[in-house]
């Protein structure tokens, strides 16, 4: 690989863009794109892994968010009164009957759970 980055002035004007698109596709070289790694789709996260007790509109009815006192996530009131540090750490550390995500989630997918929070709000 190193001879070809050497040598690839001598074929012509069109050689640097040969160059860059073989490396572009090769599975090991470097990337070429800057585009930044996939957002977590905090939907799905939510659907997964907190809408069992939330419900999948964050309204808190179904059975077992009635036998545990599942918070509804859509009460403007509720949603005013706390800040999303509070929510962040609830989700990380788990909060009354809630489990803990911290393990399992990792940072940026539980910031995505925050936001997605919020955007229950009615």
């Amino acid at each position: 690989m190193r001879k070809i980055i050497k040598e690839w002035h001598l074929a012509g004007p069109g050689a640097a863009a040969l160059l860059l698109l073989a490396l572009a596709v090769q599975p090991n070289g470097p990337a070429l794109s800057s585009a930044s790694p996939r957002e977590p789709d905090a939907g799905a996260l939510f659907t997964k892994n907190c809408a069992t007790c939330h419900g999948k509109d964050g309204q808190a009815k179904t059975f077992k968010a009635k036998f545990n006192h599942a918070r509804n996530l859509t009460d403007s009131e509720w949603q005013t009164s706390v800040s999303d540090e509070r929510l962040f750490n609830s989700i990380t550390n788990g909060r009354g009957h809630m489990p803990a995500w911290g393990k399992k989630l990792s940072e940026e997918e539980i910031n995505s759970l925050v936001s997605f929070v919020r955007h229950l709000k009615k």
